[in-house]
Formats: C-alpha cells, structure tokens, sequence
C-alpha cells in the first residue's frame, strides 16, 4: 500500500511565482510540474502543491511550514529573505528552546518557523507544524493521537508538556513532533486571544492507490467533521484534507483529458462515488 502526504497551498493566482520564490529560497529544490490550476515543486526534498484556487481563502499562521537550520549563516539568508515583504511574527532571537529563532508570513502569506538547531532523526529539514488556536486549544495532543491511529508507519515521537502552575495553560502541548506515513510533523497549542483557525488555504493532499483506500482513509477522517466536494474534506479538528486517487495527477498532466477529470472531479462527493 502506497499513499503519498503532502502540503497544499492556496494561492490567488500566484501560485508558480509562490513556487519559484520558494524554490530561491532554498537548496535542493525545483518545479516538478506547472500547470495553470497547480503547480507542484520540491524545496529540500519536500513535495508541496500550490493551488490557484482564487480570492476565496487565505493562509494564516494555523499551519506553518517549520524548517531546521543548521547554521546562524543558513537561517540568517532564509529570514532576510522571508522579511522582505513578508511580516514578522515573532523576531528571529533567542527563546528559552532555541539559541535562534523566528515565526514569519511571506509576502505570499504563507507561515514559516525557523530554528537553529540538528536535523531530526529522519533527516527531514521541514514539516508542517499544526497551531491549536482558540476553540482548538488544548486539542493538539488528541489530534496526534487521532491521526497516528488512522495512518500506517506512524507514531508519536515526542511531547513537551506545559507543566506551567496557570491552570488554563497546564496539561496543554508546547511542542510534539510525529510521524505519518513516516513524513514528520509537528503540533501546538497555543494559548491567548487569536482570531484564526484551520481552514482551506493549508491543506493535506493524501494520494490513495485504490478505492478501498479512499474509502477507509474518508470514513476515518471525516468522523465528527465535514464532507466536502472534489475529494475534500475537515476533520474533527478543522483541518483541510484532499482524499484524491494517485492516478488523478497524471490524467490532470496530460491537457486533452484535463479538462475533462476536472469536470468529473468537481461533481463528485466522495472520489468515486
């Protein structure tokens, strides 16, 4: 069984500019393809999509894209570079967890934690980090635990606890790193007033080999949350997924049948059905 996870952005219209400063940004990366809808590109070995999905949602910090340093050189070039039009979150300095450290949005608004320190032990130099903000605060730990049961090759690798005495923050998750699939990911909560959540501009794109596995993959993850369209869906927590069969890419790359899938894809509920 091969399934593939991967990170989708939604951009309006700018989603190959997006990808090519990405892809200045950082060694060992490239364009794999680029069509007008998507295009999907590597940056450090990490395959990422970039949607032109229109004006309809923005990226907000309830996902970012957590990336590990290796030198005061190499994250000094990237927060320059990510600065320049971008805003800054949380400035690139010292913190009690990291000797360096910076959270950043980019011009295009996608959100970006940097920290000098060693690679994992998978060697993956960026993973997707979830926020559990507001009304998903707290939740960060369940949510771990939720997705390394529905996910094969995947497990908890760490959790750092607050153990802090105030009673509202005590319990929750500063920092949890895990695998699925055995791609890295990491979770937090975050406490405080924050306006955002989970939604469609950050999404997870889970490509299934068969019908069975579209099937288990949609019936687990949408237990207490939301069906959508064109293979769409929200978990219980909020969070975007794209349940898509692995064969939809090549058909969607090949222009006499594209248009076509697309018709077909956007009518359907589940894929498949």
């Amino acid at each position: 069984m091969k399934n593939t996870i991967y990170p989708c952005l939604w951009f309006d219209g700018n989603a190959k500019a997006a990808a090519d400063f990405y892809c200045s940004v950082f060694n060992h990366s490239k364009i794999i393809n680029d069509k007008p809808f998507f295009v999907h590109f590597e940056i450090e070995g990490k395959l990422i999509m970039g949607m032109n999905g229109g004006p309809m949602f923005k990226i907000n910090p309830s996902i970012s894209l957590f990336v590990t340093c290796e030198t005061e050189e190499e994250i000094a070039t990237i927060w320059n570079k990510f600065i320049e039009g971008g805003t800054i979150m949380m400035n690139l300095d010292q913190y009690p967890w990291s000797p360096k450290y910076g959270f950043v949005a980019d011009k295009f608004g996608v959100c970006w934690q940097l920290m000098l320190g060693e690679l994992p032990p998978n060697g993956q130099k960026i993973m997707p980090c979830f926020l559990f903000v507001g009304k998903q605060f707290g939740k960060a730990q369940e949510a771990i635990k939720q997705y390394t049961s529905i996910f094969p090759n995947s497990k908890t690798q760490d959790l750092s606890i607050d153990e802090s005495e105030d009673p509202q923050q005590a319990g929750s998750l500063k920092f949890g790193n895990f695998t699925l699939q055995n791609e890295l990911f990491a979770a937090m909560d975050g406490f405080g007033e924050h306006e955002f959540q989970f939604n469609e501009a950050f999404s997870f794109v889970l490509e299934c080999d068969t019908q069975e596995e579209i099937d288990d993959y949609w019936t687990k993850l949408t237990e207490s949350g939301i069906e959508g369209q064109c293979g769409w869906l929200k978990d219980r927590f909020g969070v975007s997924w794209q349940i898509i069969p692995s064969i939809l890419g090549k058909l969607m790359s090949e222009p006499e049948k594209a248009q076509r899938v697309v018709q077909a894809f956007m009518q359907m509920k589940k894929n498949g059905h």
